[in-house]
């Protein structure tokens, strides 16, 4: 069996070999991060810092450790789900890459946990972080770390609010750039690859067919509009709930059903959170629930749905299929949770494709060089994507697709920008 001398925590490197091909053919769709990354290595702008990340351990994100590393960052990897880990990847990174990486998909609470302690080992400078599991070690149980960190970046909702709501209790110990609130992050992230990914999670675990079926999408922000699209385009009759009455109306503008989740667990078919909030589906909904009901999540934790709720009204629990677990009601109804609850696009299938990945990954990438450069002239608080970072990815998106677009002329620059000249 293959072996590596750097501190790492990995299933085994049985199949680093085919990690190493999803890593590579991952690559191929992500054009702007390997412009970014031949910059890294010519300028080395992250050289001789030290960077721990905890984000989901897939193809993509591999690709975009390889092109910290190569821009000079010293770089440690942990998982940001116990669920979410491709062990093939995370090998071939231990091994081909020599990139530590603490990460196995199924882990327990206790090992999820010691692997994030293991990337603040790392005495990271900037954090790198996917729901702000990092941000919080290190500000209740690590602490005296906090001394090494100059920055960090966020790259999800539920990530975001976290830190907001740190920021405003004035507890927030270093500077965060919400990647996620990049227009080229959660415009295309959020919305394309959550949405096809979703789908291809639900029906990798089930093989349910959505055509003719009612699926209902608890939440309606970007990654509920791109799931809600993507459900109909399979077909599915669908219902959305949501709490914000803009968002419920848009929704309807849309052309959904929109009812509360009172009326929707009577008739739905397939259901799945993306609120990033907690009991979002509760004991009354399931006692709602016709027979046969699917229960998802792919918000970022698994607190969306009520599983403790769930448990206690059930009779029995048993594994049906891979990332299905059917609990019989007290009254014989059968709802089948899938992947624990956990993001289901990532339990059971392969997350977004790389293609948009590209484009979250380079606001990182991007990003974190804006915090080297910027930390010290930055405030203790979450900061917006500058609009040139943000920009920039997009136009290097568009050359990469092969795609040109007009430019304002100096007479349009003029006009936009005068008050004088009306009908």
């Amino acid at each position: 069996m293959a072996t590596t001398s750097i501190s790492s925590d990995v299933k085994g490197f049985e199949t680093a070999d085919l990690g190493k091909k999803r890593i590579e053919w991952a690559n191929q769709s992500m054009k702007v991060l390997q412009i970014i990354r031949k910059e890294f290595i010519k300028n080395q702008p992250l050289k001789g810092i030290r960077v721990s990340a905890c984000l989901h351990v897939t193809a993509e994100t591999a690709n975009l450790m390889i092109a910290l590393r190569d821009g000079g960052a010293d770089v440690a990897l942990c998982a940001s789900n116990p669920l979410s880990t491709q062990d093939d990847v995370a090998a071939s990174l231990v091994r081909d890459y020599n990139i530590p990486v603490f990460a196995i998909k199924g882990e327990d609470n206790d090992s999820y946990y010691s692997h994030i302690m293991a990337a603040v080992d790392h005495k990271p400078q900037i954090t790198m972080d996917d729901g702000a599991d990092l941000v919080s070690i290190l500000h209740t149980k690590r602490t005296g770390e906090l001394e090494h960190v100059i920055g960090g970046t966020e790259e999800t909702t539920t990530g975001v609010i976290r830190l907001r709501a740190m920021a405003k209790e004035g507890v927030l110990r270093y500077p965060i750039v919400a990647v996620n609130d990049a227009d080229t992050k959660h415009l295309f992230d959020n919305r394309y690859g959550t949405g096809q990914s979703t789908i291809d999670g639900i029906i990798r675990a089930t093989n349910f067919l959505l055509a003719g079926s009612k699926f209902v999408v608890a939440g309606y922000g970007w990654c509920g509009r791109g799931l809600a699209s993507r459900a109909r385009g399979a077909g599915a009759e669908v219902i959305v709930t949501e709490i914000d009455p803009t968002k419920a109306l848009e929704a309807v503008m849309d052309g959904f059903r929109v009812m509360s989740m009172e009326e929707a667990a009577k008739l739905g078919d397939v259901f799945c959170t993306v609120t990033g909030n907690k009991n979002v589906l509760a004991k009354q909904h399931f006692l709602a629930m016709k027979d046969g009901a699917i229960v998802s999540n792919s918000g970022h934790f698994n607190v969306e749905i009520d599983i403790p709720a769930l448990e206690a009204s059930s009779s029995s629990k048993r594994t049906t299929r891979n990332f299905v677990d059917e609990y019989t009601m007290k009254d014989g109804r059968r709802i089948n949770l899938l992947g624990e609850g956990r993001l289901i696009n990532l339990a059971a299938a392969e997350g977004h494709p790389a293609s948009v990945m590209d484009m979250s990954f380079a606001d990182q990438a991007l990003c974190c060089e804006y915090m080297v450069k910027n930390h010290a002239s930055l405030e203790k608080k979450v900061y917006t994507v500058p609009v040139d970072l943000d920009k920039r990815v997009a136009k290097l998106k568009l050359e990469s697709l092969g795609i040109k677009i007009d430019r304002l002329t100096s007479e349009q620059e003029e006009y936009l920008a005068s008050w004088n000249e009306g009908t």
